[in-house]
Protein backbone atom coordinates (compact mmCIF):
# COMPACT_ATOMS: atom_id res chain seq x y z
CA UNK A 1 0.00 0.00 0.00
CA UNK A 2 1.39 3.54 -1.29
CA UNK A 3 2.05 5.88 1.61
CA UNK A 4 -0.43 8.40 2.24
CA UNK A 5 -0.51 11.78 3.12
CA UNK A 6 -2.52 12.89 6.64
CA UNK A 7 -3.76 16.39 7.16
CA UNK A 8 -2.97 16.25 10.71
CA UNK A 9 0.69 14.66 10.91
CA UNK A 10 1.06 17.27 7.85
CA UNK A 11 -0.20 20.73 9.75
CA UNK A 12 1.56 19.45 12.93
CA UNK A 13 4.81 19.25 11.18
CA UNK A 14 4.21 23.02 9.87
CA UNK A 15 3.66 24.28 12.74
CA UNK A 16 6.60 22.51 14.51
CA UNK A 17 8.80 24.09 11.52
CA UNK A 18 7.34 27.37 12.27
CA UNK A 19 8.63 27.24 15.70
CA UNK A 20 11.91 26.03 15.04
CA UNK A 21 12.55 28.89 12.90
CA UNK A 22 11.41 31.15 15.72
CA UNK A 23 14.37 29.67 17.54
CA UNK A 24 16.80 31.33 15.15
CA UNK A 25 15.79 34.87 16.10
CA UNK A 26 15.36 33.54 19.59
CA UNK A 27 18.95 32.49 19.99
CA UNK A 28 20.06 35.72 18.44
CA UNK A 29 18.34 37.79 21.12
CA UNK A 30 19.98 35.62 23.46
CA UNK A 31 23.30 36.33 21.93
CA UNK A 32 22.85 39.54 21.39
CA UNK A 33 21.88 40.41 25.31
CA UNK A 34 24.87 38.52 26.40
CA UNK A 35 27.57 40.70 24.60
CA UNK A 36 28.74 44.03 24.62
CA UNK A 37 26.27 47.08 23.25
CA UNK A 38 29.05 47.86 20.74
CA UNK A 39 28.84 44.56 19.31
CA UNK A 40 25.02 43.42 19.38
CA UNK A 41 23.80 43.83 16.05
CA UNK A 42 26.70 42.52 14.20
CA UNK A 43 26.19 39.41 16.70
CA UNK A 44 22.65 39.04 16.04
CA UNK A 45 23.14 39.16 12.39
CA UNK A 46 25.54 36.32 12.74
CA UNK A 47 22.86 33.78 13.39
CA UNK A 48 20.34 36.04 10.43
CA UNK A 49 22.72 35.64 8.04
CA UNK A 50 22.88 31.74 8.67
CA UNK A 51 19.39 31.80 7.73
CA UNK A 52 19.80 33.40 4.50
CA UNK A 53 22.97 31.48 3.82
CA UNK A 54 22.21 27.78 4.73
CA UNK A 55 19.04 28.64 3.97
CA UNK A 56 19.80 28.87 0.66
CA UNK A 57 22.37 26.00 -0.14
CA UNK A 58 19.91 23.61 1.89
CA UNK A 59 17.95 23.87 -1.36
CA UNK A 60 20.36 23.92 -3.98
CA UNK A 61 22.28 20.84 -2.15
CA UNK A 62 22.63 20.98 1.39
CA UNK A 63 19.59 18.80 1.64
CA UNK A 64 20.21 16.28 -1.26
CA UNK A 65 23.90 15.29 0.53
CA UNK A 66 22.37 14.95 3.70
CA UNK A 67 19.06 13.27 3.22
CA UNK A 68 19.29 12.00 -0.74
CA UNK A 69 20.34 7.95 -1.88
CA UNK A 70 24.08 7.81 -1.51
CA UNK A 71 26.11 5.79 0.91
CA UNK A 72 27.34 5.07 4.24
CA UNK A 73 28.87 8.67 4.69
CA UNK A 74 27.60 11.69 2.57
CA UNK A 75 23.94 11.39 0.45
CA UNK A 76 24.20 11.68 -3.25
CA UNK A 77 23.16 14.60 -5.90
CA UNK A 78 19.60 12.91 -7.07
CA UNK A 79 17.46 15.91 -5.13
CA UNK A 80 19.90 18.59 -5.96
CA UNK A 81 17.77 21.93 -6.39
CA UNK A 82 14.97 19.87 -4.75
CA UNK A 83 14.35 17.51 -8.22
CA UNK A 84 11.70 14.95 -7.06
CA UNK A 85 11.22 16.84 -3.49
CA UNK A 86 7.63 17.88 -3.23
CA UNK A 87 3.85 16.81 -2.36
CA UNK A 88 4.60 13.00 -2.13
CA UNK A 89 5.87 11.09 1.10
CA UNK A 90 9.26 9.63 1.21
CA UNK A 91 8.56 6.49 3.16
CA UNK A 92 12.49 6.20 4.69
CA UNK A 93 12.11 9.41 6.67
CA UNK A 94 8.20 10.42 6.96
CA UNK A 95 5.46 8.35 5.26
CA UNK A 96 2.08 10.35 6.30
CA UNK A 97 3.73 14.07 5.19
CA UNK A 98 4.78 15.51 2.06
CA UNK A 99 8.34 15.15 0.91
CA UNK A 100 9.04 19.08 1.07
CA UNK A 101 7.63 19.74 4.52
CA UNK A 102 10.06 16.79 5.94
CA UNK A 103 12.43 18.91 4.11
CA UNK A 104 11.85 22.23 5.62
CA UNK A 105 11.73 21.20 8.98
CA UNK A 106 14.95 19.45 9.07
CA UNK A 107 16.06 23.11 7.22
CA UNK A 108 15.81 24.80 10.27
CA UNK A 109 17.96 22.59 11.84
CA UNK A 110 20.44 22.98 9.01
CA UNK A 111 20.24 26.86 9.67
CA UNK A 112 20.55 27.32 13.71
CA UNK A 113 23.51 24.37 13.96
CA UNK A 114 26.24 27.33 12.12
CA UNK A 115 24.53 29.71 14.12
CA UNK A 116 25.38 28.24 17.20
CA UNK A 117 29.10 28.18 16.38
CA UNK A 118 29.07 32.39 16.20
CA UNK A 119 28.34 32.59 20.36
CA UNK A 120 32.45 31.41 20.48
CA UNK A 121 33.73 34.11 17.81
CA UNK A 122 31.69 36.70 18.37
CA UNK A 123 33.04 40.73 18.63
CA UNK A 124 36.38 39.82 16.86
CA UNK A 125 35.44 37.79 13.69
CA UNK A 126 35.28 39.55 10.22
CA UNK A 127 31.60 39.18 9.26
CA UNK A 128 32.66 38.37 5.45
CA UNK A 129 34.63 35.58 6.82
CA UNK A 130 32.20 33.67 9.03
CA UNK A 131 30.06 33.78 5.55
CA UNK A 132 32.10 31.72 4.03
CA UNK A 133 33.20 29.82 6.44
CA UNK A 134 29.14 28.89 7.46
CA UNK A 135 28.56 28.09 3.93
CA UNK A 136 31.05 25.61 3.63
CA UNK A 137 30.91 23.91 7.39
CA UNK A 138 27.18 23.88 6.34
CA UNK A 139 27.99 21.17 3.25
CA UNK A 140 30.79 19.46 4.19
CA UNK A 141 30.39 19.51 8.34
CA UNK A 142 26.68 19.30 9.33
CA UNK A 143 25.43 17.48 5.65
CA UNK A 144 27.51 14.63 5.83
CA UNK A 145 26.42 13.89 9.74
CA UNK A 146 22.71 14.45 9.53
CA UNK A 147 23.55 11.61 6.55
CA UNK A 148 25.62 9.26 9.39
CA UNK A 149 22.94 9.61 11.89
CA UNK A 150 20.04 10.24 10.36
CA UNK A 151 19.67 8.62 6.80
CA UNK A 152 18.90 5.21 6.81
CA UNK A 153 21.94 4.59 4.90
CA UNK A 154 24.43 6.14 7.34
CA UNK A 155 26.90 4.32 9.64
CA UNK A 156 25.87 5.63 12.84
CA UNK A 157 22.14 4.84 12.06
CA UNK A 158 22.86 1.48 11.35
CA UNK A 159 25.26 1.34 14.42
CA UNK A 160 22.05 1.93 15.87
CA UNK A 161 22.67 5.07 17.43
CA UNK A 162 19.89 7.19 18.97
CA UNK A 163 19.41 11.13 18.02
CA UNK A 164 15.58 11.72 18.14
CA UNK A 165 16.33 15.39 17.32
CA UNK A 166 20.00 16.57 17.15
CA UNK A 167 22.07 15.97 20.17
CA UNK A 168 24.93 14.94 17.89
CA UNK A 169 24.02 16.21 14.50
CA UNK A 170 23.03 20.04 16.35
CA UNK A 171 24.85 20.37 19.45
CA UNK A 172 28.29 18.39 19.78
CA UNK A 173 28.48 19.31 16.16
CA UNK A 174 28.10 22.94 16.68
CA UNK A 175 30.12 22.79 20.32
CA UNK A 176 33.52 21.65 19.16
CA UNK A 177 33.17 23.71 16.13
CA UNK A 178 32.93 26.66 18.50
CA UNK A 179 35.63 25.39 20.89
CA UNK A 180 38.27 25.00 18.15
CA UNK A 181 36.99 28.32 16.12
CA UNK A 182 37.60 30.22 19.17
CA UNK A 183 41.05 28.45 19.80
CA UNK A 184 42.34 29.34 16.36
CA UNK A 185 41.00 33.25 16.56
CA UNK A 186 42.55 33.81 19.75
CA UNK A 187 40.37 36.16 22.54
CA UNK A 188 39.31 39.39 22.64
CA UNK A 189 41.14 42.43 23.13
CA UNK A 190 41.62 42.68 26.83
CA UNK A 191 39.43 39.07 27.97
CA UNK A 192 40.47 38.06 31.11
CA UNK A 193 41.90 41.83 32.07
CA UNK A 194 38.70 44.47 31.93
CA UNK A 195 35.55 43.21 32.73
CA UNK A 196 33.11 42.38 29.58
CA UNK A 197 29.44 42.15 31.27
CA UNK A 198 26.29 41.58 28.91
CA UNK A 199 24.88 44.49 27.83
CA UNK A 200 21.06 43.65 28.28
CA UNK A 201 19.83 40.86 30.01
CA UNK A 202 16.83 40.79 29.35
CA UNK A 203 17.03 40.16 25.53
CA UNK A 204 18.98 36.93 27.24
CA UNK A 205 16.20 36.33 28.81
CA UNK A 206 13.81 37.12 25.85
CA UNK A 207 16.01 34.82 24.01
CA UNK A 208 15.71 31.51 26.46
CA UNK A 209 12.13 32.56 26.26
CA UNK A 210 11.92 31.71 22.48
CA UNK A 211 14.56 29.04 22.42
CA UNK A 212 12.47 26.92 24.67
CA UNK A 213 9.14 27.58 22.87
CA UNK A 214 10.59 27.07 19.65
CA UNK A 215 12.67 23.70 21.36
CA UNK A 216 9.08 22.09 21.99
CA UNK A 217 8.50 22.46 17.84
CA UNK A 218 12.85 21.14 17.61
CA UNK A 219 12.30 17.80 19.76
CA UNK A 220 8.43 17.69 19.52
CA UNK A 221 8.35 18.17 15.66
CA UNK A 222 10.79 15.33 15.52
CA UNK A 223 8.36 12.67 15.90
CA UNK A 224 7.41 13.33 12.15
CA UNK A 225 3.59 13.16 12.92
CA UNK A 226 0.89 13.82 15.77
CA UNK A 227 1.39 10.94 17.70
CA UNK A 228 2.26 9.60 20.83
CA UNK A 229 6.55 9.78 20.99
CA UNK A 230 5.86 13.74 20.26
CA UNK A 231 3.65 13.77 22.60
CA UNK A 232 6.23 12.42 24.72
CA UNK A 233 8.90 14.44 23.44
CA UNK A 234 7.00 17.95 24.32
CA UNK A 235 6.56 16.33 28.06
CA UNK A 236 10.29 15.64 28.35
CA UNK A 237 11.17 18.95 26.57
CA UNK A 238 9.44 20.91 29.24
CA UNK A 239 10.81 18.64 32.35
CA UNK A 240 14.13 19.04 31.25
CA UNK A 241 14.19 22.87 30.70
CA UNK A 242 12.44 23.46 33.96
CA UNK A 243 14.71 21.24 35.91
CA UNK A 244 17.85 22.51 34.44
CA UNK A 245 16.95 26.38 35.02
CA UNK A 246 16.20 25.13 38.41
CA UNK A 247 19.47 23.47 39.60
CA UNK A 248 21.21 26.03 37.71
CA UNK A 249 19.76 28.59 39.81
CA UNK A 250 20.47 26.74 43.34
CA UNK A 251 24.12 26.78 41.73
CA UNK A 252 23.92 30.39 41.09
CA UNK A 253 22.67 30.61 44.47
CA UNK A 254 25.42 28.78 46.02
CA UNK A 255 28.46 30.06 44.04
CA UNK A 256 27.26 33.92 44.08
CA UNK A 257 24.54 34.28 46.94
CA UNK A 258 21.48 35.11 44.51
CA UNK A 259 19.67 34.22 41.42
CA UNK A 260 21.05 35.55 37.68
CA UNK A 261 18.87 35.89 35.02
CA UNK A 262 22.11 34.95 33.27
CA UNK A 263 22.63 31.85 34.94
CA UNK A 264 18.57 30.55 34.64
CA UNK A 265 18.89 31.37 31.28
CA UNK A 266 21.95 29.24 30.87
CA UNK A 267 20.77 26.61 32.99
CA UNK A 268 17.18 26.41 31.13
CA UNK A 269 19.16 26.39 27.34
CA UNK A 270 21.88 23.41 28.79
CA UNK A 271 18.42 21.19 29.95
CA UNK A 272 17.14 21.80 26.42
CA UNK A 273 20.31 20.74 25.21
CA UNK A 274 21.03 17.65 27.21
CA UNK A 275 17.30 16.19 26.44
CA UNK A 276 17.17 16.02 22.80
CA UNK A 277 18.58 13.09 21.74
CA UNK A 278 16.65 11.24 24.45
CA UNK A 279 13.46 13.32 24.11
CA UNK A 280 11.53 10.94 21.89
CA UNK A 281 12.57 7.97 24.12
CA UNK A 282 12.52 8.92 28.11
CA UNK A 283 9.44 9.68 30.47
CA UNK A 284 9.22 12.64 32.66
CA UNK A 285 11.17 11.38 35.52
CA UNK A 286 14.07 10.52 33.50
CA UNK A 287 14.08 13.71 31.65
CA UNK A 288 14.18 15.72 34.50
CA UNK A 289 16.81 13.86 35.58
CA UNK A 290 18.55 14.52 32.24
CA UNK A 291 18.02 18.19 32.42
CA UNK A 292 19.15 18.34 35.69
CA UNK A 293 22.48 16.55 35.47
CA UNK A 294 23.10 18.36 32.15
CA UNK A 295 23.07 21.66 33.80
CA UNK A 296 25.14 20.52 36.32
CA UNK A 297 27.40 19.67 33.74
CA UNK A 298 27.14 22.68 31.56
CA UNK A 299 27.60 24.63 35.10
CA UNK A 300 31.19 23.04 35.79
CA UNK A 301 32.28 23.35 32.41
CA UNK A 302 31.49 26.88 31.97
CA UNK A 303 33.28 27.68 35.33
CA UNK A 304 36.31 25.22 34.65
CA UNK A 305 37.02 24.40 31.15
CA UNK A 306 37.69 28.11 29.57
CA UNK A 307 40.49 28.86 31.87
CA UNK A 308 41.97 25.32 31.36
CA UNK A 309 41.79 24.63 27.89
CA UNK A 310 43.44 28.71 27.64
CA UNK A 311 40.96 29.77 25.06
CA UNK A 312 38.18 33.02 25.18
CA UNK A 313 34.88 31.06 24.26
CA UNK A 314 33.07 34.13 24.57
CA UNK A 315 29.44 32.69 25.09
CA UNK A 316 29.94 29.50 26.54
CA UNK A 317 28.61 27.99 23.48
CA UNK A 318 31.02 24.78 24.02
CA UNK A 319 30.49 24.26 27.71
CA UNK A 320 26.94 24.86 27.18
CA UNK A 321 25.38 23.03 23.96
CA UNK A 322 28.89 20.80 23.58
CA UNK A 323 29.06 19.49 26.71
CA UNK A 324 25.27 19.35 28.17
CA UNK A 325 25.10 17.80 24.15
CA UNK A 326 27.55 15.36 24.83
CA UNK A 327 26.32 14.26 27.93
CA UNK A 328 22.56 13.83 26.38
CA UNK A 329 23.83 11.71 23.53
CA UNK A 330 25.70 9.32 26.17
CA UNK A 331 22.99 9.03 28.65
CA UNK A 332 20.51 8.33 25.91
CA UNK A 333 22.06 4.91 26.00
CA UNK A 334 21.33 4.89 29.89
CA UNK A 335 17.53 6.11 30.07
CA UNK A 336 16.30 5.24 26.41
CA UNK A 337 13.16 3.07 27.05
CA UNK A 338 11.28 0.58 24.58
CA UNK A 339 8.17 0.80 26.86
CA UNK A 340 7.86 4.63 26.09
CA UNK A 341 9.09 4.31 22.37
CA UNK A 342 9.32 0.85 20.72
CA UNK A 343 10.98 2.89 17.65
CA UNK A 344 13.96 3.06 19.95
CA UNK A 345 15.95 0.60 22.57
CA UNK A 346 16.21 -0.06 26.03
CA UNK A 347 18.94 1.57 27.76
CA UNK A 348 21.54 0.23 30.44
CA UNK A 349 18.83 1.51 33.38
CA UNK A 350 16.56 -1.58 31.88
CA UNK A 351 19.61 -4.45 32.01
CA UNK A 352 22.67 -4.85 31.99
CA UNK A 353 22.54 -6.38 28.94
CA UNK A 354 21.86 -3.52 27.28
CA UNK A 355 25.36 -1.35 27.80
CA UNK A 356 25.98 -1.88 24.45
CA UNK A 357 24.04 1.03 23.78
CA UNK A 358 25.73 3.27 25.63
CA UNK A 359 29.23 2.41 23.55
CA UNK A 360 27.17 3.00 20.68
CA UNK A 361 26.19 6.44 22.24
CA UNK A 362 29.66 6.56 22.78
CA UNK A 363 30.81 5.97 19.11
CA UNK A 364 28.19 8.34 18.02
CA UNK A 365 29.35 11.01 19.74
CA UNK A 366 32.94 11.50 19.27
CA UNK A 367 33.05 10.46 15.85
CA UNK A 368 31.00 13.70 14.79
CA UNK A 369 33.29 15.46 17.75
CA UNK A 370 36.55 14.46 15.80
CA UNK A 371 35.13 15.25 12.26
CA UNK A 372 33.89 18.63 12.95
CA UNK A 373 36.82 19.84 15.22
CA UNK A 374 39.33 18.40 11.94
CA UNK A 375 37.59 20.15 9.05
CA UNK A 376 36.73 23.63 11.46
CA UNK A 377 40.45 24.00 12.46
CA UNK A 378 41.07 23.16 8.64
CA UNK A 379 39.19 25.61 7.00
CA UNK A 380 40.03 28.24 9.39
CA UNK A 381 43.29 28.28 8.76
CA UNK A 382 42.93 27.94 5.36
CA UNK A 383 40.60 30.74 5.45
CA UNK A 384 43.00 32.80 7.47
CA UNK A 385 45.51 32.78 5.58
CA UNK A 386 43.61 34.00 2.03
CA UNK A 387 40.49 36.15 3.83
CA UNK A 388 41.98 36.63 7.21
CA UNK A 389 40.05 35.87 10.02
CA UNK A 390 39.99 39.00 12.69
CA UNK A 391 38.90 42.54 12.35
CA UNK A 392 41.49 44.53 13.45
CA UNK A 393 42.55 45.89 16.49
CA UNK A 394 40.90 49.73 15.75
CA UNK A 395 37.80 47.67 14.59
CA UNK A 396 37.43 45.72 17.51
CA UNK A 397 37.91 48.72 19.98
CA UNK A 398 34.99 50.51 17.30
CA UNK A 399 32.73 47.41 18.14
CA UNK A 400 31.73 45.60 14.76
CA UNK A 401 28.48 46.86 14.73
CA UNK A 402 29.81 49.99 12.88
CA UNK A 403 32.87 48.61 11.72
CA UNK A 404 31.48 45.32 10.28
CA UNK A 405 28.01 46.52 9.32
CA UNK A 406 27.96 50.61 9.32
CA UNK A 407 25.22 50.68 11.51
CA UNK A 408 24.60 51.62 15.19
CA UNK A 409 21.78 49.40 17.08
CA UNK A 410 21.15 52.14 19.63
CA UNK A 411 20.92 55.70 18.51
CA UNK A 412 22.53 57.55 15.59
CA UNK A 413 25.92 56.62 16.32
CA UNK A 414 28.21 57.05 12.72
CA UNK A 415 31.50 55.70 12.55
CA UNK A 416 34.21 57.64 12.16
CA UNK A 417 35.07 58.48 8.09
CA UNK A 418 31.64 56.46 7.23
CA UNK A 419 28.73 57.59 5.97
CA UNK A 420 25.34 56.09 6.95
CA UNK A 421 22.69 56.81 4.08
CA UNK A 422 19.42 58.80 5.38
CA UNK A 423 17.23 55.74 4.35
CA UNK A 424 18.59 54.04 7.23
CA UNK A 425 18.79 56.76 10.22
CA UNK A 426 15.35 56.86 11.89
CA UNK A 427 13.82 60.38 12.93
Amino acid sequence: MPPKIDSGDTAFVLGCTALVLLMSPGLAFFYGGLVRRKSVLNTMMMTFASMAVVGVLWILVGYSLAFSPGNAVVGGLSWVGLSGVGAEPNPDYAATVPHASFMLFQAMFAIITPALISGAIVERMKFSTYLVFIALWSLFVYAPVAHWVWSPEGFLHKLGALDFAGGTVVHINAGIAALVAAKVLGPRKGHGKQPMPPHNVPFALLGAGLLWFGWLGFNGGSALGANAAAVVAFVATFAAAASAGLVWALLDVRAHGKVTGVGLASGIVAGLVGITPASGYVGPLAALTIGALSSLVAFASVRLLPKRLGVDDSLDVFGVHGMAGLFGSVVTGVFASLAVNPAGADGFLYGTANAKLVGVQLVASFVPLLWSGAFTFGVLKLLGATMGLRVDAHAEAEGLDLAENNEAAYGDGIPSGKVIPSSQLTS
